[in-house]
């Protein structure tokens, strides 16, 4: 009984020894030199800001630019390394921070008290303003906080100004991930105001007649009057370095020449019309689009097969596992599935987003599909598998010589809408960062100013592959039901 106590006392002692050594490694700030090692500076933003960050150029020249852009290769050329901009939604950058996606988020966020809770920052780079943005033709209406009381007024989700917004009386917020959006509620009279940064309201409101912006008076803290950039905690020597090169932009009052120079992009004009400028966007998010959803149906058809067997099978623990699998995905989000897959089991393994958006599309398909091939395998008359074992057929011959082609015509039709549902539902990978049709019709949105037209471009691209693929999905079920 006493060797038992002293190995047990031993294994306490060690485990603690390599936990302590992990902790110590991990106290030891290495992340400057870690950044400077990989030669790479990543940067995390959403670049539907301007004129923070947006996206300017045509064709293969779209680039993303704007002050913040400029920040981030100053800090970059003082590291002597390579600026890599990752763009996706603004609420995803945070949870990209803290899984180690990216090094630092420089997208005019502004510093409050909740978010220091989470990551460090850095020193205030831009002393920022609040805006209210209405419709040109109610400037006379609403032209103060108390005049919004009780009205619809939109903030984007987890900006400062939805905390803001709440200062308005008895205010009912609308609440959008994407800036574009809410000035499309606001131009269809979804909204009657939106609360944004300042600078961006002002860039919006340049752009279009529709639009008219003025300075909120919200009670601020002196915190929240600034745009600042997030760093994990526990790296100070990065922060040290970045407020380093902060120091040597506001000495040489370098803001002023980057909003200038982006000022310049934005004012960019092109001969082109909005087709001929903006195709190239279009086209590539369709060609991603179709890629993610063909290997997200190859992939489902392999995983579905192979779980509908589990779930046939006799053995209670492979059927179980099954199951279990297929009312998990089924039960939970594919949004939340993505996020999960990028974010959580990146902490682990450092997956790109499009594998992970691929993967987890792939997951999730692979469960419906389980249960469509039961369904039509389930649906073939039992005395079909004893005809053709008593022919003197194995059982995986009778399977697959007799069993699965009547399957297959019947289940064809729910095949089809799975296919054409996986299409749709690749679109949520673009909170991730993936390049697909949403994700650049986002863009589109951003750089042209245009809220309604790229959206129906974009509905109808949908709708052309669809229903292209809907005729030949039904071709093909004629052909089977003819033989």
């Amino acid at each position: 009984m006493k060797k038992w106590i002293q190995a047990f006392t031993a294994l306490c002692l060690m485990l603690t020894v390599l936990f302590t050594a992990t902790l110590t490694v991990h106290a030891e700030d290495d992340s400057l030199q870690r950044v400077q090692d990989s030669g790479q500076l990543v940067i995390g933003t959403s670049a539907d800001f301007p004129p923070f960050e947006f996206y300017a150029g045509e064709g293969d020249d779209q680039e993303i630019v704007g002050m913040d852009i400029l920040i981030a290769e100053k800090i970059a050329d003082d590291l002597g390394v390579e600026l890599v901009i990752q763009d996706m939604e603004f609420d995803s950058l945070l949870p990209a921070l803290e899984t180690n996606k990216i090094d630092m988020i420089v997208a005019g966020m502004t510093p409050t008290a909740e978010r220091r809770e989470s990551v460090n920052f850095s020193d205030i780079y831009f002393q920022t303003f609040q805006n209210i943005m209405v419709r040109d033709g109610d400037k006379e209406i609403y032209d103060s906080i108390e005049s919004l009381a009780g009205q619809t007024v939109g903030v984007q989700t987890g900006t400062l100004q939805e905390e803001l917004a709440q200062q308005i009386p008895d205010v009912e917020l609308m609440q959008l991930s994407n800036i574009n959006d809410l000035i499309l509620a606001l131009e269809t009279n979804r909204i009657e105001a939106i609360v944004m940064q300042g600078p961006n309201a002002v860039a919006h409101a340049e752009n279009s007649d529709t639009l008219y912006t003025f300075e909120g008076e919200f009670e601020l803290d002196e915190q929240d009057q600034g745009s600042a950039i997030a760093i994990r905690y526990g790296e100070d020597a990065l922060v040290a370095a970045v407020n380093e090169s902060l120091a040597e932009i506001a000495e040489q009052n370098l803001t002023e020449e980057y909003l200038a120079t982006a000022g310049e992009y934005m004012a960019q004009d092109s001969d082109e019309g909005f087709a001929s400028k903006y195709w190239s966007y279009f086209l590539d998010g369709t060609l991603m689009t179709l890629f993610i959803s063909l290997i997200g149906v190859l992939v489902g058809l392999v995983l579905g097969f192979i779980l509908s067997l589990m779930r046939l099978t006799k053995n209670v623990i492979v059927r179980f596992i099954g199951s279990a699998y297929v009312e998990f995905v089924r039960g939970t989000p594919l949004l939340i599935q993505v996020m999960f897959i990028y974010f959580g089991v990146g902490i682990f393994f450092n997956l790109p987003a499009l594998t992970a958006g691929i993967i987890a599309v792939s997951l999730n398909s692979g469960a419906y599909i389980c249960e469509i091939i039961r369904g039509g395998l389930n649906s073939v008359d039992s005395g079909q598998t004893e005809a053709a074992r008593s022919l003197g057929m194995s059982k995986r011959q009778s399977m697959r010589y007799v069993i699965f082609p009547q399957a297959l015509k019947n289940i064809w039709p729910a095949l089809g809408n799975e296919f054409i549902t996986i299409i749709k539902e690749s679109s949520i990978v673009s909170v991730i960062g993936v390049g697909e049709l949403i994700f650049q019709t986002r863009i589109v949105r951003s750089a042209s100013f245009e809220g309604i037209l790229p959206l129906i471009i974009t509905m109808l691209i949908y709708f052309i592959i669809t229903f292209t693929l809907t005729k030949l999905l039904n071709y093909y079920e004629g052909r089977m039901n003819h033989d």
